[in-house]
């Protein structure tokens, strides 16, 4: 993980791409996976939905009660002051027409017998000791019946091709009695960590190592997206390794995620692998953490060949470039329809100085003692720090150069929103 230092360093000449400009650019060269696969709805959670499916027939299918109640003709009440209870309709039952001068007892969900146009609440009634059944005057046809086909009628769009499918989702299918589901092939991700110095969790350090937290790290991330996932391990600080296990990553994953040693250093190693098996398309973004971030392929090409994800070393900057580069990239790899971020203005509870050059994210969380949420610092923001993110509710947009004071308005970019 050789470039542990800074993010601020080394000094380029080459000029930082705008952090939003680099976003979008990201999101354009990505190419979707292409294929489908037929998945049982209750394996498909997760999944990103291959084509729009329409609806089978009508939602409701027919008209129902919405209350558990009693369903009468409104005419009838003219001539009644009470009505007796003639029918009684539970839900799953096929009702006989609803007699003259009568009413039927109801439940939520159950058909509403043929002539009856209104539906009262049980609580709404009275019963004298003879079994009517009293109404309040100021009923109004329709009321409390669901009629059929107002949620959906057959042929209705249910859901567009590139929806990622959730426990929602699941239910609306369900509900059309679906059982098997049209889906993207899954995304293979490749994870690689660089560094001579990196050592898995459990076992013993030598003077000059760590743990390898970036690992761990981008496998949860990545497993957030339902992925495959190719554990490639740690990868030592020289060219030859990394362009074997480069070389191997292109021919079994759709998208190679490499955390260190895409800085400028003689120990950094990715980029010059890029250059000698690929290509660099966007290197460099002026974002703080996160400035080294690198997009490239392994390949003839970014649309044809093996794209690749180089992030800082240093994990709170490998987590920010992941969240607001990398995984835009992997959900438009896996055929997903992009949501804009989620982000709305808070007020700053702090004092800050931001970076002359670059956007920074800043992890804060949100205190909601006052009347709006204010955001305070989650901890101190070193881009080798993870205790901060641990504790951040999101992050707070600082343009360049902008000196922060109490009660500024800032962007807040919550943090739930990378886990969807």
């Amino acid at each position: 993980m050789s470039d542990t230092c800074s993010c601020d360093t080394p000094k380029e000449s080459r000029p930082l791409i705008d952090l939003w400009q680099a976003r979008d650019q990201v999101i354009a060269l990505a190419t979707p996976v292409t294929g489908t696969e037929c998945v049982r709805s209750h394996h498909a959670r997760g999944r990103v939905l291959a084509t729009s499916l329409h609806a089978r027939m009508d939602v409701p299918n027919v008209d129902n009660s919405a209350m558990d109640g009693y369903a009468l003709r409104l005419a009838d009440l003219k001539d009644h002051v009470g009505l007796p209870v003639l029918l009684r309709v539970p839900a799953g039952s096929m009702p006989e027409p609803l007699p003259f001068g009568g009413c039927a007892r109801i439940f939520t969900g159950a058909p509403i017998p043929h002539g009856a146009d209104v539906v009262v609440p049980q609580e709404h009634v009275r019963l004298d000791d003879k079994g009517q059944i009293y109404f309040p005057k100021d009923l109004r046809q329709g009321q409390h019946i669901r009629r059929r086909g107002e949620e959906l009628r057959e042929g209705a769009l249910l859901l567009d091709a590139g929806e990622r499918l959730d426990g929602i989702r699941l239910a609306l299918l369900a509900a059309q009695g679906l059982t098997d589901v049209p889906c993207r092939p899954r995304l293979r991700v490749a994870i690689i960590s660089t560094g001579t110095e990196l050592v898995n969790p459990g076992q013993a350090l030598s003077p000059g190592q760590i743990y390898n937290s970036n690992a761990e790290m981008l496998h949860a991330l990545a497993q957030d997206q339902h992925v495959e996932l190719v554990d490639l391990g740690n990868i030592e600080d020289t060219r030859q390794d990394l362009e074997n296990a480069l070389r191997y990553a292109s021919r079994q994953a759709d998208l190679i995620v490499c955390s260190g040693g895409v800085s400028v250093g003689e120990e950094d190693h990715v980029r010059p692998c890029l250059e000698q098996l690929g290509g660099i398309s966007l290197s460099g973004v002026a974002m703080k953490p996160g400035k080294p971030f690198t997009l490239g392929y392994i390949g003839e090409s970014q649309a044809s060949g093996t794209p690749l994800l180089g992030l800082p070393g240093n994990p709170t900057a490998a987590l920010v470039s992941w969240h607001l580069l990398g995984l835009p990239l992997l959900q438009r790899l896996q055929g997903r329809n992009l949501a804009p971020l989620a982000r709305f203005p808070v007020h700053a509870g702090f004092t800050f100085r931001a970076n002359p050059a670059r956007h920074q994210l800043l992890r804060v969380y949100l205190d909601h003692s006052d009347v709006a949420p204010v955001a305070r610092i989650a901890g101190a923001q070193g881009s080798n720090m993870l205790k901060c993110a641990a504790h951040a509710d999101g992050y707070l947009v600082v343009p360049p150069g902008l000196q922060v004071v109490p009660g500024q308005r800032l962007d807040y970019l919550p943090l739930s929103q990378f886990a969807r």
